[in-house]
């Protein structure tokens, strides 16, 4: 029953933003399409004086530049399109040239829909408190429960279609932005080599050093403690005292289990194979154990994510923790996994996998955290390579947020 409360609220609350998103759409339009016969008037200049071409068109691109970004934002708020852009100055004209019949359907829904309301509200009046309603001659324009009942299914018949047209105009908004502010098949191949480029090296980077890293864990500690471990089975083994020989048995002994323990710990920075028997969570769960600072973790994915993505976020988490533990000075830290799903029609929110796997880690520090530094470029590199997103938030004083979004595709 909660779960229909939810979903009924979240379908009244999209619907409310999509009416919003319409709404101001046909509002912005009068403006745009004054803009446009500015333009228009504007040519006269340019022909008599072929001098003012430069800053007519310059301060044509402006303008269109600024309307088609108010534009976007408008999208991004009411209709959830997130993916518009970069586009550029002859783009945003091209938009706002075309967008004007649009914006005017959605004005004209809009006004058909408040006609609408308008009509059954005073039919409705009328026939509650017994008034008259001036559409209907007869019986001294009282409206009779008869008359409600021949109206009724027609009524909401229309009220149907004005529903879908107003959907029907944001998804034509949308298409049209999408047709008109998103790069060019062209520039999206050539930003995305540069992508994987930029991304290919930066891996390159991360697993060298991810080789110095173990070497010198391997070296200052493993190798060590195993040099210690021999010199004391040495003496042992030299000594003529038995309980001297125990007691450096007993340390050697200790030294053994101390190398193991920091082989295993070696091993787990290079890869966690508990990650495939145990799942994110527990392992996840274990990074918060080990940790000196305090961690909340919270935890809300319905299923396993696939293998590799387990694998980035893992890294992201356990890099960000390192990080955080070093340098920052925090008192706490919060890690959050969150699922992102993809969004549906009408506002409801499909029983399907995650579209891609959001990680947030927060701690309360000091702050200033440089993201050109050699941990976090590594970790960008690492997310850029599948394909996800890396940002940092840690302005001087804190609190500092790692957040990355992994697609799950």
């Amino acid at each position: 029953m909660q779960a229909i409360d939810a979903r009924s609220s979240t379908l009244i609350g999209r619907s409310l933003l999509t009416l919003a998103g319409v709404t101001l759409g046909a509002v912005l339009v009068l403006v745009e399409v004054g803009f446009l016969l500015i333009v228009a008037l504007g040519l006269i200049p340019m022909v008599a004086v072929p001098r003012s071409r430069r800053a007519v068109i310059g301060w044509t691109h402006r303008c269109a530049r600024q309307l088609a970004a108010l534009e976007q934002r408008r999208l991004a708020r009411f209709h959830a399109v997130h993916d518009l852009g970069p586009y550029g100055d002859r783009q945003a004209f091209s938009y706002l040239a075309r967008r004007w019949p649009v914006g005017f359907l959605g004005g004209l829904v809009l006004l058909l829909l408040v006609f609408g309301v308008v009509v059954a509200g005073s039919m409705l009046s009328a026939w509650i408190f017994g008034g008259t309603w001036g559409f209907i001659e007869e019986d001294g324009g009282a409206v009779s429960t008869e008359t409600i009942a021949v109206v009724a299914l027609p009524g909401l018949v229309l009220l149907y279609l004005n529903v879908m047209g107003i959907a029907g105009v944001s998804q034509l908004d949308v298409a049209l932005a999408r047709r008109h502010l998103t790069p060019s098949a062209e520039d999206v191949l050539a930003r995305r080599v540069s992508e994987l480029t930029l991304s290919r090296a930066e891996v390159v980077q991360v697993v060298n050093d991810e080789r110095r890293r173990i070497e010198r864990d391997l070296h200052d500690g493993v190798q060590q403690r195993l040099v210690a471990l021999g010199l004391l089975l040495s003496r042992a083994r030299r000594s003529r005292d038995p309980g001297r020989a125990a007691d450096l048995v007993r340390q050697a002994h200790e030294e053994s289990e101390q190398a193991l323990a920091d082989l295993r710990d070696v091993a787990w920075r290079v890869y966690p194979t508990v990650l495939d028997q145990l799942g994110l969570r527990d392992v996840v769960a274990v990074l918060a154990e080990r940790s000196s600072i305090p961690v909340t973790l919270t935890y809300d994915l319905p299923t396993r994510p696939p293998a590799a993505v387990e694998t980035a976020v893992y890294f992201v988490i356990s890099e960000a923790l390192t990080n955080a533990t070093k340098h920052s000075g925090a008192q706490r830290i919060r890690i959050s996994v969150q699922a992102a799903v993809p969004a549906a029609p009408f506002g409801f929110t499909p029983e399907t996998e995650p579209a891609s796997v959001v990680v947030t880690v927060t701690d309360d520090g000091r702050g200033g955290a440089d993201p050109s530094g050699r941990g976090l470029t590594g970790l960008a590199g690492r997310v850029a390579a599948y394909d996800g997103t890396f940002t940092i938030d840690s302005p001087p004083g804190g609190p500092t947020t790692i957040r990355a979004e992994l697609p799950c595709e």
